[in-house]
């Protein structure tokens, strides 16, 4: 089987920067608001603070949205922002799908359960659409290596 890609299309890469940066935008706006009326040196540590969560939210965000999979003949291949990292087939004990349930609605993505392991997020794979095609299809990519790879 040829190597594949697991990732984001550019559609769905535009909806979620959009949704990353309205929410960006806002935490922006109330760093400024919040660093205006700072009376004296004791209140900058909450400033300092809010800035922190705001680039950990960014970082966070950039690396689900362009992170990805490559799919070979011996394993994943996870490709995030600071990080490569191979995870043989022999070491997958399955590919399930969660959800979880946040304030905005319910957000599904598909996870690599290990032999004896944590489990891993795969990236470009979350989505918050009841019946969402890509997924599946997704789903049947990594499902249909990893079954050629143990069965043959």
């Amino acid at each position: 089987m040829p190597d594949v890609w697991i990732r984001f299309n550019s559609e769905d890469r535009r909806r979620y920067w959009w949704r990353n940066g309205i929410v960006a935008f806002a935490l922006t706006g109330a760093m400024v608001a919040m660093s205006l009326s700072v009376q004296g040196p004791g209140g900058w540590w909450l400033v300092w603070g809010f800035g922190v969560f705001c680039v950990t939210m960014v970082c966070g965000a950039i690396r689900s949205i362009y992170g990805r999979v490559l799919l070979t003949a011996t394993g994943l291949e996870f490709h995030t922002l600071l990080r490569k990292r191979s995870i043989p087939w022999s070491e997958v004990a399955g590919i399930e799908r969660r959800s979880r349930v946040v304030r905005s609605g319910v957000w599904w993505d598909l996870r690599v359960v290990r032999v004896d392991k944590r489990s891993l997020t795969v990236p470009g794979t979350f989505t918050n659409r009841v019946m969402d095609m890509e997924l599946e299809r997704k789903q049947a990519v990594i499902h249909a290596y990893w079954s050629s790879a143990i069965d043959g």
